[in-house]
């Protein structure tokens, strides 16, 4: 299979994990006989520095001719600070998202049971919690009209929905679910939020279309608190913007650390893959960040977007069994784990290429 991958390092640690996670889709290219070509552009911070433009029109030209995004990360300390900066590095992942139809996340939160004495959570709790949230990408708070009035006194964000952009993410998350348990939950704030109402009243009706799937409507409060207390009463959670964006980190928790969770922006064309951290700069260039979340995001994009199952699995595998044998970064290491290593980023990611290798030689030796 030929197929083109758009890199994006973005700011901070993206560069770093990219490059585990390029080095792992190289990996799979050598062992599955693919030929997949890279190209490399600007977004965020760097973009900004070099173009004065989060998103370029030259990235943005290269991303509506690739079949399949790798990301990384954007964000830099000096925005953070600077409440007055009209040009963010944010801006250009969320234009991104708009102009490239990407209104469906897809976040997978799932516990390798070698981490389970990562979590800050009880073990008995945790083993067995298997979810994954759809959360809509191109609406809410995000996207709503925004402003500042009386004299620069007092700010405003809109939180807005269609009826269209409800329905089109409902269906993705119903359609999951009709292939694992067929439960899901649709959480929102119906009982303040006249977005959230109809956001309730649109997945009543999609849910018609569905019989099969078991449906119930969670308030965000409750379900921040249900993810903690039972997260295996969950399976497939659909909601907004804002609230899967908070939900999501809160559930980083269940898998150990924000370095192990990927995730998947789709909609109708090219797909979106990156892990659910920032760019984490406290940490940048010390080559201690996690690349596991990339490499799992490239996991996902050779399933979704490339259709290539075995392949995704391998990389799944790999990363597993690199945990069973007690490879960690800092960040999910315990003192419980027995020969814990604690490795950097790059060696991690050449651990991970390594098993893919051996995952797949033995494979070929035992259909031989």
């Amino acid at each position: 299979m030929k197929k083109k991958i758009t890199i994006l390092p973005g700011d901070g640690i993206g560069k770093e994990v990219t490059e585990s996670g390029k080095k792992v889709l190289e990996q799979i290219a050598d062992c599955f006989g693919h030929d997949f070509i890279f190209d490399e552009a600007l977004i965020g911070h760097e973009a900004i520095e070099a173009t004065g433009n989060p998103l370029p029109d030259e990235t943005l030209t290269k991303l509506k001719n690739c079949d399949a995004i790798l990301f990384g990360a954007v964000g830099h300390p000096k925005y953070d600070n600077d409440p007055s900066a009209k040009i963010r590095p944010e801006q250009g992942l969320l234009k991104m998202r708009k102009e490239l139809g990407l209104y469906a996340n897809l976040r997978p939160i799932k516990l390798f049971d070698e981490l389970l004495e990562a979590s800050s959570i009880k073990p008995e709790i945790l083993k067995g919690a298997d979810i994954l949230f759809f959360r809509e990408l191109t609406g809410d708070v995000y996207f709503g009209e925004r402003g500042r009035k009386d004299n620069n006194d007092t700010a405003y964000d809109t939180m807005i929905y269609s009826r269209y952009e409800v329905e089109r993410i409902a269906h993705k998350a119903f359609k999951a679910a009709q292939t694992r348990s067929k439960k899901l939950t649709s959480v929102d704030k119906a009982n303040v939020l006249e977005s959230s109402r109809l956001w309730r009243e649109v997945v009543q009706e999609v849910a018609k279309q569905y019989p099969d799937v078991k449906v119930e409507h969670m308030f965000v409060d409750a379900a921040a608190m249900k993810l903690i207390q039972n997260p295996k009463s969950f399976d497939v959670v659909v909601t907004g913007n804002l609230f899967g964006d908070i939900l999501t980190d809160e559930a980083s928790q269940i898998a150990g650390s924000m370095g192990m969770l990927a995730s998947a922006s789709v909609g109708d064309t090219v797909g979106l893959y990156e892990p659910i951290h920032g760019s984490a700069h406290d940490i940048t260039g010390k080559g201690i960040a996690n690349p596991l979340a990339s490499i799992l995001s490239a996991a996902l994009l050779l399933d979704i977007s490339f259709g290539l199952k075995e392949e995704a699995d391998t990389v799944i595998k790999a990363v597993e069994q690199t945990l069973k044998e007690g490879y960690r970064t800092r960040d999910i290491a315990d003192a419980n784990t027995p020969h814990e290593k604690i490795l950097g980023t790059e060696v991690m990611g050449n651990v991970v290429c390594n098993q893919i290798r051996m995952l797949v030689s033995v494979d070929q030796k035992a259909n031989a």
